[in-house]
């Protein structure tokens, strides 16, 4: 699974883009992006893109989003950490190859 960072200042049609990071894991891509508001507060959009092959050799993409509001962002890291923290717990072996790659470094 690679990442890449982006840094930078551009508009969309929902807000200033300060921060971009791509996570690739097979056929999805996940896109984290903090934007800003006019107000200049900072939101996250989570994007799931699902590549698509079709039946003529071309792909598709489907894009889904999730956008998560600064007030929030606490909640949301108990929950998911709490989700992670109970599958690392009753599926450990989803992780091992995790804590190998860490052993190399």
């Amino acid at each position: 699974m690679a990442s890449v960072n982006h840094f930078h200042n551009e508009r969309d049609e929902h807000g200033e883009i300060i921060c971009s990071k791509a996570v690739r894991a097979g056929k999805r891509t996940y896109f984290f992006d903090v934007k800003s508001t006019q107000g200049d507060d900072y939101y996250l959009v989570i994007t799931e893109s699902r590549r698509r092959n079709n039946e003529d050799g071309t792909a598709t993409y489907s894009r889904h989003h999730m956008y998560l509001y600064k007030e929030d962002f606490g909640k949301f890291m108990e929950g998911l950490s709490e989700m992670i923290d109970f599958v690392k717990t009753n599926k450990p072996e989803y992780f091992e190859s995790l804590n190998e790659g860490n052993k190399e470094e």
